[in-house]
């Protein structure tokens, strides 16, 4: 099989899961809950179930294919930067039956162009079937997003799925891994896929650090509360000491004290929250403020990037921690398998050459990185994905959170967003010089 025809396989098995995980998003609720807002942070489900199929009209039926448009009246209507998601309900949204029938529609044309479209001969849109990639990763995105929509609804559970799988633990784990220093290759020139934040590929020297060998728990979230962290300003920047203020927040979203010890709600169920899980739903600013507690830093986004791809023994970037091959179970908490992180000191088999642990799946992590371009950068194939939002305004994530699908997870993939931001599946770890202590 030739790698065009590789590829093509690729994305038809990545549209198709994609598909897969926004049915069962969409399909687990009825249409009242489809059309309404949950949280003003968030777009109604059926908002985001319209715009996945609106983009894919868009980029593959219009812009690949050449076709006219099926709904350009829509446009408008799902078009994420003209329309802010607390006003998305007051729309004039597609009803969910109309929603779904759009999305057939579309998917079978888009197939169609698939099979039919060469994927090689100088179209950057379609050699290395980006476009196609593009949209399956769009889709997953949004299927992240409208996990979190589920996170924030109330009522009973809707979604299920099994537990993690019993990890070995961090007995016997050095708390902390050092990073040797010196020049490794950050982001990507040859990843097929990657998005025009990753790319080009560059030289970044990074001075020694070291690093967690795991994110920071629960348990160990907890001894920075009852050490009083949320009542002293001195670990706090002043935006973030602002913000807490304001809103009473004391603890990471979803947590509450009851009965003496804390409680969480997960997707419908309350349950003690575990101490031996990655701490989850704190903003930047909470995950600052424990750095400094802590006596450590947030790690830069070069250094988590050094820690996670850079393989001392060859010199070379890996594309994974684990290697090279794309992320198969045992690696990484990825793809809405389980509805949790795992255990701190899981996925032995996906820990990076240095023998850092977690690096990919279970939480994204917050950097002390400002979202800027690489040197190089060109926004392609849009200015929007990306280019509109460099700047201080956003914090660098990284790692992917058990919400992701592996096909939008990589070495190199950059999330972003507000330091404020609690309701995202995110959490960190800490960092320090190499002269520290």
């Amino acid at each position: 099989m030739t790698e065009p025809e590789k590829l093509r396989r690729l994305a038809l098995d990545a549209l198709t899961t994609a598909r897969a995980r926004t049915a069962l998003l969409t399909d687990c609720v009825d249409d009242g809950e489809l059309t309404a807002q949950h949280s003003p942070l968030m777009s109604p489900l059926v908002w985001d179930l319209a715009h996945i199929s609106n983009q894919e009209e868009q980029w593959l039926w219009r812009a690949v294919a050449g076709r006219e448009a099926l709904r350009p009246e829509i446009d408008s209507v799902y078009d994420a930067f003209e329309h802010p998601r607390a006003t998305r309900p007051t729309l004039p949204l597609l009803a969910p039956a109309e929603a779904r029938a759009y999305a057939s529609d579309v998917r079978g044309r888009v197939l169609d162009v698939l099979e039919r479209t060469p994927l090689e001969g100088g179209r950057p849109l379609v050699d290395a079937a980006f476009a196609f990639g593009m949209i399956a990763q769009h889709e997953q995105q949004h299927d992240e997003t409208m996990l979190i929509t589920h996170q924030l609804r109330r009522g009973p559970a809707a979604l299920d799925a099994p537990e993690p799988p019993p990890g070995p633990g961090t007995v016997g784990l050095p708390a902390e891994v050092r990073v040797p220093g010196g020049p490794f290759t950050m982001g990507t020139s040859a990843e097929p896929w990657a998005l025009d934040n990753e790319r080009p590929a560059h030289a970044r020297v990074v001075p020694e650090f070291f690093i967690d060998t795991v994110p920071v728990t629960n348990g160990a979230y907890m001894a920075f509360i009852a050490d009083g962290g949320y009542r002293d300003e001195r670990w706090w920047a002043p935006e973030g000491w602002a913000q807490i203020r304001e809103h009473g927040i004391g603890a990471p979203l979803f947590w509450r004290r009851e009965g003496g010890q804390w409680l969480r709600r997960r997707f419908g169920v309350v349950e003690p929250v575990p101490e031996d899980e990655p701490v989850l739903h704190v903003s930047w600013y909470e995950a600052d403020a424990y750095a400094r507690w802590a006596g450590r830093r947030l790690p830069t986004e070069e250094e988590w990037e050094k820690a996670a791809r850079h393989d001392p023994a060859s010199g070379r970037s890996l594309r994974y921690p684990w290697g090279d091959e794309d992320p198969a179970p045992e690696h990484a908490n990825l793809g809405q398998r389980h509805l949790r992180p795992a255990p701190a000191g899981s996925y032995p088999a996906g820990q990076s050459p240095l023998g850092v642990r977690q690096l990919i799946g279970d939480v994204w992590e917050w950097t002390s990185s400002d979202f800027l371009p690489y040197p190089g950068f060109v926004a392609f194939p849009y200015r929007e994905y990306s280019e509109v939002f460099f700047g201080p305004g956003h914090k660098v994530l990284r790692g992917g959170s058990f919400a992701v699908d592996p096909v939008a997870c990589r070495g190199t993939f950059r999330n972003w967003d507000l330091p404020v931001r609690r309701q995202i599946f995110s959490g960190f770890r800490t960092a320090r010089d190499a002269g520290g202590a």
